[in-house]
């Protein structure tokens, strides 16, 4: 497995991380024994970076993740764990943020009881609170870093300027943002301010919640998903015309002789030494065309050939609905 630095100060990690939504139940039923054969192959092909969150599942993310370890003595030295916090519910159970110094450290103290582990390796700001300013935010999670209970710190979907600001208090080790061959905004400044500023781009959604894989999702799958059905690149006619738009694709990929999932990720590898792509998924078998990605050394034809077929907004519909877009931050 290829190694890339999490930012211009961080350790070695693998290229290809692993996005552990999936051991939720977000994207179908995720089990225990599933999710531990998962981390069994991470460690098996040397993917190391396993990015998490306390929302995951209420928490079922972490602690999949926490038996594993339990029962794997050994397996914590292997691993880079991510997690975040953030999101909260207000007296009414409707969702909101939380940025405040006792929220995060609260969430992180669960979070590490769940993991079954003293500090994790890196912990996100995973919404912003739009009335607390990005700097106060920074010196909370930095707070936690000098604590050791965190070794680095991140924020997701923010902003080029904002992570400016939050720069100016203290080193930002990854920003994660969704970032794929169908989402490619963070192109239009984050991409260049990351590597300016010596943070990692973690993405996520880098095949585009199925859609650039050789299996993506049909009509009636995306009806029975929740988060897909609402979405609009998922609905009728967008997701018609992106099927269509997408058989190019697949059939590049298979000319290449190789899964299209795998394609989708060695494209996304070579937009920067400084992204770290963390797909998620259930199935081992799909695991191993998503490692494939990382082998894989494109030219600069082939990256020719790949814009050919996808150019440069081709999707059609936004990549969120009115709701999910509640917490991102947009900047163009």
């Amino acid at each position: 497995m290829k190694m890339r630095k999490l930012g211009a100060l961080g350790p070695e990690i693998s290229a290809l991380g692993y996005g552990a939504m999936s051991f939720a139940d977000f994207y179908g039923k995720a089990t225990e024994e599933g999710s531990h054969a998962i981390l069994d192959m991470a460690r098996d092909q040397g993917v190391t970076h396993i990015d998490t969150s306390n929302v995951y599942g209420m928490g079922q993310s972490e602690s999949f993740i926490g038996s594993y370890l339990a029962a794997n003595p050994g397996a914590r030295d292997a691993f880079h764990i991510a997690t975040k916090a953030g999101i909260s519910k207000d007296a009414s159970g409707n969702r909101c943020f939380d940025n405040t110094p006792a929220h995060f450290e609260a969430e992180l103290d669960k979070s590490l009881k769940r993991l079954g582990v003293d500090h994790v390796d890196l912990y996100y700001c995973h919404r912003r609170q739009a009335d607390i300013p990005i700097e106060e935010v920074t010196g909370t999670l930095d707070a936690l870093r000098k604590k050791g209970k965190v070794k680095a710190i991140g924020f997701s979907e923010i902003a080029p300027s904002s992570l400016r600001r939050a720069v100016a208090v203290a080193h930002v080790d990854a920003v994660q943002s969704e970032y794929s061959l169908q989402t490619r905004f963070p192109e239009l400044g984050l991409v260049q301010a990351c590597a300016e500023l010596g943070t990692a781009l973690v993405a996520f959604s880098p095949v585009g919640r199925g859609l650039l894989t050789d299996t993506p999702a049909t009509a009636e799958k995306a009806a029975g998903l929740p988060f897909l059905r609402t979405n609009p690149r998922f609905q009728s006619p967008n997701l018609e015309a992106n099927l269509e738009i997408l058989k190019g694709f697949r059939a590049l990929a298979a000319e290449m002789g190789e899964p299209t999932a795998a394609l989708s990720i060695a494209w996304l590898l070579a937009q920067g030494d400084h992204i770290i792509p963390i797909p998620g998924t259930r199935h081992t078998a799909f695991f191993r065309d998503l490692v494939r990605g990382a082998e894989l050394q494109l030219s600069a034809d082939d990256l020719a050939r790949i814009d050919a077929v996808l150019p440069v907004g081709w999707c059609h519909g936004d990549r969120y609905n009115a709701d999910q877009w509640n917490g991102p931050e947009r900047y163009c």
